[in-house]
């Protein structure tokens, strides 16, 4: 598939996703931030946008992720994809470090994300149907999580020949315009840069409860990601 074909697709995937949260009852609004935090993890598709984006309008943003880097965040060592993968095979997963807590997003500048219209999936995902400031959490019921996970799968499939990573390893990857270029190119770089490879879907991770519920939107992907 040609690059540009796959940010085609992954625009396509979020138009799709606010489809479906329009049916959600969430209280995120502007200016609530508490749920934005270091620990975001993303594939290099979503990264790539989101980088060309700082480079040209913030770049004085990739200095603050330089220096933001040895703090504390979530460091991923299995996608979602990589997961359903075990799960079918009725493997153990890898157990996963836990998320620190108080780690404010670099890309934050009051209360508002410098690059809201670039960010990736897993900000946009990040609902909760009461305010985080009242309860200290994203309060998200089953349904919602069943959602983001198939389009966490989705996400990774188009970007299959790529990795994933947290936020922070990413951009800094993008920051030069020669990785950027790189990428285009078809350049696997995953293993170089300490970042995980994407894999195609295996399965959809859906819970036999939600699955009647999932599955026009579902169809609505795969007929949109392949008119």
């Amino acid at each position: 598939m040609r690059f540009n074909d796959k940010l085609r697709q992954l625009e396509t995937l979020y138009g799709v996703y606010e489809e479906v949260t329009a049916e959600l009852e969430i209280a995120c609004a502007k200016g609530c931030a508490d749920c934005c935090t270091r620990n975001v993890v993303l594939t290099t598709l979503e990264g790539y946008g989101l980088a060309e984006h700082l480079a040209a309008y913030h770049q004085d943003i990739f200095a603050t992720l330089r220096a933001d880097i040895g703090s504390s965040r979530f460091i991923p060592k299995m996608t979602t994809n990589g997961l359903a993968k075990i799960c079918m095979q009725g493997l153990e997963p890898p157990e996963e470090s836990t998320a620190p807590e108080n780690t404010r997003c670099s890309i934050l500048s009051k209360s508002a994300c410098a690059a809201y219209l670039f960010r990736p999936f897993g900000c946009r995902c990040m609902v909760s149907q009461s305010r985080c400031t009242d309860t200290g959490y994203a309060e998200m019921d089953d349904f919602t999580v069943s959602v983001n996970t198939v389009f966490l799968q989705f996400i990774e499939h188009i970007d299959t020949t790529g990795c994933s990573g947290n936020l922070a390893d990413v951009l800094l990857f993008f920051e030069t315009e020669i990785n950027r270029r790189r990428y285009r190119q078809g350049h696997h770089l995953c293993s170089a840069q300490g970042l995980i490879s994407n894999s195609p879907i295996p399965v959809l991770m859906i819970p036999p409860k939600h699955r009647n519920r999932l599955e026009p939107w579902i169809r609505s992907i795969q007929k949109k990601l392949n008119p």
